[in-house]
């Protein structure tokens, strides 16, 4: 039998009346955060975390069955939010609209965390102008068996090349395994000069530093490097905002950092636990980001004299797929990260006999957006096994289809 949920508690917010349903359930039983502790983190780091999120749509990241089960996504506002949630509506890529929230106050940040948000995922966009972005988001992705100190010296030959074109970044751990780098820009260029500048900057910071870091976006392709993720750039894409707490055990935050930090501060020192009295010491390092935005033109200018991104070739049987260059083996396809291990274990066993040619970034567990959830992809780079001893691609350990009963919008015409 489930324990009996706690009453709820009223909190009043700057004159605004928020409902906290189930207060003293715990969220994060390590730390033994429960969700009122959490609202009470978001007030207490409030002016960090709206500088980051506040007055921008944002697509709703709930965990209703806790950080160990998979989240849903949700970019519908519900129907019955409350008047002090502002709303906008976004045109998606695949034909799709949905009015999002647009949160603007510390009740706003208690009301998504109410639903049970966790992070916080804002579009690089004003709610006031949807078309163009005013931030460029630089994720510093590091590929398995790649440690810190190699994310920490890549940053910094971008903070490098963002020098060199006359725009200012703003480091913060992501709360997970890298770095990001926020640059604010003034809103005048569309998401697709956005993303040419971005991919501009990655592979610019990959010429820069060769074997540390790559703009390869095929993820077999990068081996044990720092992936310089430019697609966070794409229309569709949001990123976990300043000061968003995470779904790591130990309740981590995704911390704004000064540039004198980046390489003494480790991930694991930013928690729920501890950030608040560092915003109260030493307040927030990101304070100055909406006084700095700068100029797309250097970088656009630089995408002009690379030339065009090297492309793979595609395959010719009229599909228009990309075909790998690597030998790639692919082993399951699962709902959820767990089953996708098990799947992943299934197969080593299986093939026990070269399972220790293998390197840490030849196994690659990668978690897809769905239509409203991840899913999980599992595949294994068989490139440093000698190919008379490469297994063949066999029949999928897991099948899932995340697209199963998936309606999708008549196309015109």
């Amino acid at each position: 039998m489930n324990p009996s949920k706690s009453p709820a508690e009223i909190l009043d917010i700057a004159g605004n009346e928020v409902r906290i349903s189930n207060p003293d359930k715990v969220v994060f039983p390590e730390p033994g955060l429960t969700k009122l502790d959490l609202v009470n983190y978001y007030l207490a780091v409030a002016d960090g975390a709206l500088r980051g999120a506040g007055g921008r749509p944002m697509v709703l990241k709930r965990f209703p069955k806790g950080i160990d089960a998979e989240p849903f996504f949700q970019k519908r506002v519900p129907e019955n939010h409350p008047d002090f949630i502002d709303t906008a509506t976004l045109h998606y890529s695949s034909g799709t609209s949905a009015e999002e929230a647009v949160i603007r106050d510390a009740a706003g940040l208690a009301w998504v965390v109410n639903l049970g948000c966790l992070d916080l995922n804002p579009h690089p966009v004003r709610a006031e102008d949807l078309d163009h972005p005013d931030e460029l988001r630089v994720d510093l992705d590091p590929m398995p068996g790649v440690d810190w100190s190699r994310i920490v010296d890549t940053a910094y030959v971008a903070q490098e090349v963002l020098d060199d074109v006359g725009l200012v970044g703003w480091p913060k751990t992501s709360g997970s395994r890298g770095l990001h780098i926020l640059v604010r820009i003034t809103p005048q260029w569309s998401y697709r000069d956005v993303r040419l500048a971005a991919e501009t900057l990655a592979r610019e910071v990959e010429n820069r530093a060769p074997g540390l870091a790559t703009a390869k976006w095929w993820k077999e392709e990068r081996g044990e490097s720092v992936f310089v993720d430019f697609n966070q750039n794409a229309k569709d894409r949001t990123v976990a905002s300043a000061y968003s707490v995470r779904s790591r055990p130990d309740a981590r935050v995704s911390t704004p950092l000064t540039w004198d930090e980046v390489r003494s501060a480790r991930p694991e020192q930013f928690t729920v636990r501890t950030v608040p009295a560092r915003f109260s010491d030493v307040g927030d390092p990101h304070a100055g980001i909406d006084e700095a935005p700068g100029s797309l033109d250097a970088l656009l200018a630089l995408a002009a004299e690379l030339g065009p991104a090297e492309k793979a070739p595609r395959a010719g049987d009229g599909s228009g797929r990309r075909v790998s260059m690597m030998p790639l083996v692919e082993v399951a396809r699962t709902k959820t990260k767990p089953e996708a291990e098990e799947a992943l274990d299934a197969w080593k066993e299986r093939h026990a006999d070269v399972v220790s040619l293998l390197r840490p970034a030849d196994v690659l567990v990668d978690g897809m957006r769905g239509s409203s959830s991840l899913w999980y992809r599992v595949r294994v780079n068989l490139q440093h096994i000698p190919e008379e001893r490469r297994p063949a691609q066999e029949v999928l350990i897991a099948d899932y289809d995340p697209w199963a009963g998936k309606e999708w919008p008549a196309s015109g015409g």
